[in-house]
């Protein structure tokens, strides 16, 4: 795959330590939306960088409508805010392997390293106004618990 257009992030809060070279890096193409390059660059800073208030929260509508495995379907932005706490704080890097993008929706597909080995999760974005409206994820629950998600 050709890297060369592509950007990557990484945690600027951890930059002011100089610990660039062990910062959890994810990279995704320039063609990706300012939300997602901003929500996902939330997802791989870490635990002790994320506030369920914080910067993540402006990034959804109130009424963000989830669906996954574990929580099912869900209305919210302030419930779905807590409970990617369990994710944040134990993935250490995420791989994007494909992504599509289109006028007001996205598809990632990644690998997510966690401290019991790789799960590789899809996630299917609808947006409204910049935020991000609607989120599906989609992976094997029983693989993500096995390798250290909560």
């Amino acid at each position: 795959m050709d890297r060369s257009n592509l950007l990557t992030l990484s945690c600027p809060v951890l930059e002011d330590f100089n610990l660039r070279e062990e910062l959890p890096m994810i990279t995704l193409s320039e063609a990706a939306p300012e939300v997602l390059q901003r929500y996902y660059r939330i997802l791989a800073a870490g635990i002790d960088a994320y506030d369920p208030d914080g910067e993540l929260r402006t990034l959804l509508v109130d009424d963000l409508e989830f669906e996954g495995p574990i929580s099912g379907k869900r209305t919210g932005a302030a419930g779905f805010c807590q409970g990617v706490k369990g994710f944040i704080a134990n993935v250490s890097t995420i791989e994007v392997i494909q992504e599509v993008h289109g006028a007001d929706a996205s598809a990632m597909l990644y690998d997510a390293h966690m401290p019991g080995g790789i799960v590789r999760l899809a996630e299917f974005f609808r947006f409204d106004d910049g935020k991000i409206s609607t989120l599906r994820i989609h992976y094997d629950p029983t693989e993500y618990m096995q390798k250290g998600g909560r």
